[in-house]
């Protein structure tokens, strides 16, 4: 990986080793952090590396980009308490957020606001976070694994949905249910219409329940919209920034 797309710093929001996030700093910050949550369908073959040229992109236009580590599942990890899965990812995804502003006041950094972006089962979490008591901006899903029940239902990522839930009741972890009672936060949704790993089909349905989420849909498919070098990148600026 280029040197460049090396974080600025790791910091630690919890004790297990998983409990880390990458800092990326802005030249000239805009005050605006944004927590990144990666995708990868919560498997521990997929980690939050992935996302740095994304993160580095977004820090190069201003924003104090923090990317958490969080418990998968998988060799490595398992579902339940106590590892990955639910409730343990929701619990770091979380944890990380709420220990943010002190992480960074300990390196000189402070934030006027805090939004939150993530793809695919990132872009879950960060939906589901909007229905926590952290406090956020503004929420930005892309490619979203928003309906739990329907992923479940089209085997979406060789049973991804089914594995993460273990014996929790998909009804506690799901987006789709949960935001029947409107959160505060801004919540924005952006999708490929050519999506063939998480179909736009379950964006749409979100929408459907719940119209007051703006849902963006763009040309092309699943992996686009967390690439900067593609056509998608400039509406995924404008959901963050605008």
């Amino acid at each position: 990986m280029s040197a460049d797309l090396l974080p600025d710093a790791v910091l630690r929001y919890d004790d297990h080793g998983d409990g880390i996030l990458d800092v990326h700093l802005p030249a000239n910050p805009s005050g605006t952090g944004v927590l990144l949550v990666h995708g990868g369908f919560w498997k521990t073959a997929y980690d939050r590396t992935h996302t740095r040229p994304m993160a580095r992109a977004l820090a190069d236009a201003g924003f104090v980009v923090a990317t958490p580590e969080y418990r998968r599942v998988g060799p490595g990890g398992s579902a339940g308490s106590g590892g990955g899965g639910w409730p343990g990812t929701g619990a770091d995804v979380r944890g990380a957020a709420t220990a943010l502003p002190d992480l960074l006041a300990g390196i000189g950094v402070r934030l006027d606001r805090l939004r939150a972006t993530g793809h695919s089962a990132g872009g879950h979490l960060v939906l589901w976070l909007a229905t926590t008591d952290v406090s956020l901006d503004r929420v930005v899903a892309l490619a979203p694994v928003c309906d739990l029940r329907e992923a479940i239902r089209l085997g979406l990522g060789s049973d991804a949905a089914r594995a993460f839930l273990g014996d929790a009741d998909p009804d506690a972890a799901d987006p789709m249910l949960l935001l029947d009672e409107r959160p505060a936060t801004d919540v924005r949704v952006v999708h490929g219409v050519e999506d063939d790993t998480v179909p736009v089909g379950l964006s749409r349905g979100l929408v459907a329940r719940h119209p007051w989420i703006g849902l963006t849909e763009v040309p092309g498919g699943h992996y686009e919209l967390i690439e900067p070098d593609s056509t998608q990148w400039a509406t995924v600026m404008r959901a963050l920034s605008d």
